[in-house]
């Protein structure tokens, strides 16, 4: 059975995504009203605060859409079981207006303080890579580049999927969007 996923992370990343999940086909983009991101989650893995989402009227999170067959799986990555993330459906809109019920995760422990915490520069560069990748909203792009991180650049390691960062890369319109995610060989 497939269900459809919203993911605000660093699963906007198609090759972080597909680590765990293989089969995931992303299917869009769309947003969460009313929710805004922010970090709570002192992550080992990542070397800072995970990204989650709180309600906050009037706010945005844009995000993928990713249609997925293995939920459990998902589950395992969002330390669902260790109680990090609890799954919840939400209602989010896609580009053309279409309201669509994808299931997302949320920090079970939610900041007390808005954009308090800092992610690791490679987590929030690989955040920023997804929003690029998943052609989210310039505007929203922006606004991902000005949150603060705490300047650990890794590298990282997710079941064989070595992450770190590159030097500066070019996009189209000389619009720089800063350091890369590389893969090594042994990532498919």
């Amino acid at each position: 059975m497939v269900s459809l996923y919203f993911a605000y992370g660093s699963n906007l990343l198609g090759s972080r995504m597909l680590i765990q999940n293989p089969a995931a086909k992303r299917a869009g983009t769309a947003f969460l009203e009313d929710h805004r991101l922010d970090f709570n989650y002192m992550s080992t893995r990542w070397g800072g605060y995970a990204a989650t989402i709180v309600p906050d009227k009037g706010k945005r999170v844009f995000g993928a859409v990713w249609e997925i067959t293995d939920l459990e799986s998902l589950d395992d990555q969002e330390g669902v079981s260790s109680q990090i993330y609890f799954a919840k459906q939400v209602n989010v809109v896609k580009a053309n207006n279409e309201t669509i019920q994808c299931r997302t995760y949320q920090l079970v422990d939610l900041p007390s303080n808005a954009n308090v915490n800092e992610p690791s520069r490679i987590y929030l560069e690989t955040i920023l890579q997804g929003a690029i990748e998943s052609r989210l909203p310039e505007p929203y792009i922006a606004q991902l580049k000005r949150i603060r991180h705490n300047n650990f650049v890794g590298p990282i390691t997710i079941s064989n999927f070595n992450i770190t960062i590159q030097e500066t890369v070019e996009l189209p319109k000389n619009i720089s969007y800063g350091p890369s995610i590389s893969k090594t060989v042994s990532d498919l």
